[in-house]
Formats: structure tokens, C-alpha cells, sequence
């Protein structure tokens, strides 16, 4: 097993969601909402968020908060999909005021 597929199983042992998220089987669309702090902003539209469960997600903003022009600068609370397949990236979808 390779050290990054140990990493991600850990990982989704550590949230509960192997696969079976609260008793569904999850496909690739349903996203596990986190919370957590954007602590750097990368070129190319990409955020690395620290999650309140401890782990760091490399983060780019949805669809709607381009369109919208809604701006996230480090320090910001915001909500983040996380897919279950790859949990390291994940969509910004939501800012907290």
C-alpha cells in the first residue's frame, strides 16, 4: 500500500467516512461539508484551508463565488466540500461574515 493511500484511509477513518458516511453509500458528486480557517492563498485560484478536525485542504472557490466575485483572504472562516475519494482537495462554498 502506497504511503499516500495509507494517508488518505487514515484520514477517512479519522472523520467516520469510509465510503459509508452516516449509513449512505457516497458517490463522487456528494461532497462532507468541514469548517476551518484559510490560512494561505496559492496562484491559480487555489486556498489551503486548516480544518477544525486538524488536517489541511487545498481549497479552489466554486462556481458561484467567482461569479459573484466574492473575495477570501487568509484568516477567514469558510465551509469546505471535501469529495470522499480524495479528501487533501476540496471547493470552497460558503464564507462566513
Amino acid at each position: 500500500m502506497s504511503p499516500f493511500r495509507r494517508l488518505r484511509l487514515r484520514f477517512l477513518a479519522k472523520c467516520g467516512t469510509i465510503f459509508v458516511w452516516k449509513g449512505q453509500r457516497l458517490s463522487k458528486d456528494d461532497l462532507i461539508d468541514v469548517q476551518g480557517t484559510v490560512v494561505a492563498v496559492h496562484s491559480g485560484g487555489l486556498y489551503r484551508v486548516q480544518c477544525d478536525q486538524g488536517h489541511e485542504v487545498l481549497a479552489q472557490l466554486s462556481g458561484r463565488m467567482r461569479r459573484f466575485r466574492i473575495k477570501v483572504v487568509p484568516g477567514d472562516r469558510v465551509t469546505v466540500g471535501v469529495s470522499p475519494y480524495d479528501p487533501v482537495r476540496g471547493i470552497i462554498t460558503f464564507r462566513a461574515r
